[in-house]
């Protein structure tokens, strides 16, 4: 009955003309994302998402203004990204299963009582002499961390229903008259578009989004870092409340939603028990083993951004002012958001896991530079060049983790790697810290280095595995 009812619906791309093409102002192949997603879409994903970059920082900057201490910051920060990672996975599956309409508009409201709550707590606690005076902010971060919605990931699911959607009605028509070839022409006399074009679309999709992330965490703590330190430090998360109330629900209602159809428990268990037992429990443990291996990546990757932030402010602190990190950190966003909307327009033929290896190779040799600037400037050097493959490493293991993410699990697994990334900040922050209060930012930044050396063992992994992936 539902999808029924959701195929009946016109999605984004059938509503817009193809006039709408020609008046687009993005350049080649981004030009198709507005008709493919509807008009408003590319924005609102955009700034939707800004709060979450918001949250990690924001909590540590306010915490560590009321309390006046680096340490108790740190853990409020902490229990943000614990409460990401955990909450994260539950949020995509309850998407999977209901619906990302519904999911999102109660953890919109939930977020914004829960980051309101994280606000209170942390000044109405009294004193901050021990970790047991802050736990009403550590369970607050917590619940903040957790309910937070999850706008990348549900717009990358989105942008792969909207992309396979053609090829997927080839096969449906392909069951249903058991006449593959007479079905893929009557696709092709109906303007279906054709393989090449839809996986040519996703990656430009893909491509886009991870340039959006960039920029949100480029942008998310520069906001906050401004806001905090020239007004008051409550108002990067009263913003980013504010933020969350209004936008989330406007992309939760958007046209787009349509094209992602819930898939209910039950339908899932029934699609795996169409097969035998034996294979059934091979495919599982499989899909399992398979999809952990980018989700882990992920965590590198959350370990590279939170251990450089941490290592950078201790840099800046020797060589100028603690307050440039986060000016510092976003030359590295920059260069990689570039890198990151270049992968759209990279051959095909080009596969994602040499992809991911050749990337995770540049940036681990890059990551080796940290190390040597003796200054501000020659820092900026390093870091502009360290970003360009950050950029198409993330980028690629997304595309990665939706090739292998079980039927009817997509919001599951892209949530599980957004908050791999949230984690990954979290342990990269505390490493980081504690070396660089101990021994300062060069040891800080071997935690870089040795996240960066960790995704090129699991890039190598993963090239090993799909290349023998077809004769499993």
């Amino acid at each position: 009955m539902e999808k029924s009812s959701l195929a009946s619906k016109p999605l984004p791309s059938q509503l817009t003309t193809t006039s709408s093409t020609h008046r687009s102002r993005l350049p080649g192949r981004f030009a198709r994302l507005p008709e493919l997603a509807g008009p408003g879409f590319l924005p609102l994903g955009l700034f939707a998402r800004l709060p979450l970059a918001m949250l990690t920082v924001g909590t540590l900057t306010l915490v560590t203004a009321v309390s006046h201490s680096y340490a108790i910051g740190g853990m409020a920060s902490g229990a943000v990204g614990i409460g990401s990672a955990v909450g994260a996975p539950v949020l995509g599956s309850l998407a999977d299963r209901a619906g990302q309409r519904i999911v999102l508009l109660v953890a919109a409201v939930v977020n914004t009582l829960a980051v309101l709550g994280l606000l209170a707590a942390a000044y109405v606690t009294p004193s901050y002499v021990s970790v047991l005076d802050a736990t009403g902010v550590l369970v607050a971060g917590f619940l903040a961390g957790a309910s937070c919605p999850q706008v990348g990931p549900m717009a990358r699911v989105r942008w792969m229903a909207l992309t396979t959607r053609n090829l997927s009605s080839v096969h449906k028509a392909a069951v249903s008259t058991e006449e593959i070839p007479a079905a893929e022409s009557s696709v092709a006399r109906s303007g279906g578009r054709s393989v090449a074009a839809s996986r040519a679309d996703l990656d430009t999709a893909l491509s886009y989004e991870g340039t959006a992330d960039e920029v949100t965490f480029v942008l998310g703590p520069a906001l906050v870092g401004i806001l905090a330190s020239l007004i008051a430090p409550w108002l990067p998360l009263a913003l980013a409340a504010i933020m969350t109330i209004t936008l989330v629900p406007a992309f939760a209602v958007h046209p787009s939603q349509q094209a992602v159809v819930p898939v209910p428990r039950k339908a899932a268990a029934a699609v795996v028990g169409s097969f035998s037992e034996p294979a059934a429990k091979r495919g599982s443990r499989w899909a399992g083993a398979v999809v952990a291996v980018p989700v882990v990546a992920m965590v590198c990757m959350g370990t590279f951004f939170g251990a450089t932030q941490n290592a950078l402010s201790a840099f800046s602190a020797q060589y100028a002012t603690a307050e440039i990190a986060g000016l510092l950190y976003s030359v590295m966003g920059l260069s990689s958001a570039v890198a990151a909307l270049s992968v759209a327009f990279w051959s095909q033929r080009f596969s994602l896991a040499a992809r991911w290896v050749a990337a995770a190779l540049a940036m681990s040799l890059f990551a080796l530079l940290l190390l040597v600037p003796a200054g501000i400037w020659p820092m900026v050097f390093v870091l502009l060049l360290l970003g360009i493959p950050v950029g198409p490493v993330m980028v690629t293991v997304f595309s990665i983790g939706g090739v292998v993410a079980p039927a009817g699990r997509m919001a599951t697994v892209m949530t599980a790697l957004a908050s791999g990334i949230v984690a990954g900040t979290a342990l990269g922050s505390y490493l980081a810290g504690q070396l660089a209060q101990t021994q300062g930012p060069s040891a800080a930044f071997v935690v870089s280095m040795a996240a960066a050396a960790g995704l090129l063992v699991l890039g190598v992994l993963t090239y090993l595995v799909m290349k023998r992936r077809p004769q499993a």
